[in-house]
């Protein structure tokens, strides 16, 4: 039930939870009181979604439950794993918070080694290249410094040390440098519209209070997914601290007095526009280009220049989080000759992308042990080869994306392992089991048939948000292929119920 925020496309995978397991978390589901989810229940929830994750290894991660604080512990083999864990147990309804005690058994490097490579890893990326983070490693464990301008920045350059093997841990001691001071109600305000532009999150419940800077988010969240997302969206620029301790995590309550307010209220292309564009202003892999936004009707068009892959997905990404925003049409174009006043050449000859690329894939964690050959022409970056799963095929292209010089990339990676077949009945009923865990749809709402492996779903959501996730959810779930059929009561006119 791991959602990525930039909703990538899920592909089937084996399910390879015992059936015995299966039918206590149905029955758990079931006895489950209206307004409190056992903790037992919790436990063999988060258990389901970390076995059937191809990024971590279930067999080796041990998970208990008290109180709805999810406790992890056992062993990974690299940190990007570790985090993926914690992440699949923030989105499982009920859980209100999460204790990450697993331990990183690493492939044995040198110091020197993963020095090398993190600093490799920041150089290469065209969001990162030009900040001039300095990376000391003692046993494994990387520490940045260096000044950046956002919290934003600061959280990217952590990103990509933490997705280089070996790497045990990730200290960060870079300076975010501060704007002139600026009034709290100013924050304050437009926190409160990040929030309400955000489609990740469900603001009404949420009070946000700036002293001095200092923001302090309380009130009520659906799950902890949406109360990191909150997070997130108050590191805006004047602001020196964030708490969100106050912030409580409670699906029912939530679910009681959520509102369609957010979606009821008439938003015009205007705000919209607006909203986008503030996103792209504290998002560092786009923040130093700028984008043309046209939005007609909640359809959005961007056009002009970007000089890296990695933008021009990342502008689609920002937009679809974008409340009020039906379509994305992405006209953005790729010129891979650095745009910007900060901006660093990118390498002219293909062979020197190629090496690049090469090198991201031999230090990502995911990928590193598969032979995987790249070509490059005209910055056009093509993969061959085999890997395990789908996901190791998206690890794939995601690393090469964020590798300066590369304007478009063919993923023609073949996975080895391909879709179990299971009764259509199983399908039906993990799918089920799959929409009722998670914290953004209403199960309820939803209509599930199964025949020859293909999935159907009937009904209605709120948002074309929920009908993304209520896809990967049947996927999750087993199915072969789906089709979704559902309706969307605060979408575009033609799925309107």
């Amino acid at each position: 039930m791991a959602i990525n925020f930039a909703s990538q496309s899920k592909r089937p995978r084996i399910r390879i939870a015992p059936m015995v397991l299966w039918a206590v978390l149905m029955l758990g589901v079931i006895t489950a009181s209206a307004t409190n989810i056992k903790d037992v229940d919790i436990t063999l929830a988060v258990d389901t979604q970390l076995e059937n994750d191809d990024g971590v290894p279930a067999h080796q991660i041990d998970v208990r439950t008290e109180n709805g604080i999810v406790s992890l512990s056992g062993s990974v083999p690299h940190l990007l794993a570790r985090e993926r864990a914690e992440e699949i147990a923030t989105m499982v309804k009920g859980v209100r918070s999460v204790i990450n005690r697993i331990e990183i058994r690493t492939v044995l490097r040198t110091d020197d080694g993963i020095r090398t490579d993190v600093e490799l890893a920041l150089l290469a990326d065209p969001a990162t290249n030009f900040f001039g983070i300095k990376v000391g490693v003692r046993d494994g464990t990387v520490s940045l410094t260096g000044r950046v301008d956002s919290w934003q920045e600061e959280r990217l350059c952590v990103l990509e040390a933490k997705g280089v093997k070996g790497v045990k841990k990730v200290i960060s001691n870079i300076d975010v440098v501060q704007p002139p001071n600026r009034l709290d109600n100013d924050i304050r305000a437009e926190i409160e519209r990040r929030l309400d532009f955000d489609v990740w999150v469900d603001d009404e419940l949420i009070d946000v209070n700036v002293i001095q800077g200092q923001v302090v988010l309380s009130g009520t969240v659906g799950s902890l997914a949406e109360k990191k997302r909150a997070f997130g969206d108050a590191w805006i620029a004047g602001v020196k601290a964030v708490e969100d301790g106050q912030l409580q995590v409670d699906w029912f309550k939530h679910n009681e007095m959520r509102r369609s307010r957010k979606y009821d209220v008439t938003t015009s292309d205007a705000e919209i526009r607006q909203a986008i564009k503030d996103a792209f202003a504290y998002d560092p892999r786009i923040s130093r280009f700028d984008p043309e936004i046209e939005v007609n009707n909640g359809a959005v068009t961007l056009t002009g220049r970007v000089d890296n892959l990695l933008a021009k997905k990342a502008a689609v990404q920002d937009a679809r989080n974008t409340r009020g925003v039906w379509q994305v049409k992405n006209h953005l174009k790729i010129w891979p000759t650095g745009i910007g006043p900060r901006s660093r050449p990118v390498p002219d000859a293909d062979a020197e992308v190629a090496q690049a690329v090469r090198a991201a894939l031999v230090r990502n964690p995911y990928v590193h042990q598969h032979e995987i050959a790249v070509t490059v022409n005209n910055h056009l970056v093509v993969l061959r080869g085999a890997v395990d799963s789908g996901f190791e095929k998206e690890k794939a292209a995601e690393a090469a994306t964020r590798v300066r010089g590369v304007a478009d990339l063919i993923n023609n990676l073949r996975v080895d392992r391909s879709w179990t077949p299971k009764d259509d009945w199983e399908i039906k009923q993990d799918i089920e089991f799959e929409l009722w865990w998670s914290p953004f749809v209403d199960q309820e709402d939803i209509s599930v048939t199964v025949a020859e492996g293909v999935a159907t779903l009937v009904g209605q959501v709120d948002t074309l948000r929920d009908r993304r996730i209520a896809t990967e959810n049947a996927y999750e779930g087993g199915a072969r292929k789906v089709r979704n059929h559902l309706r969307v009561r605060y979408g575009p006119d033609e799925l309107r119920p």
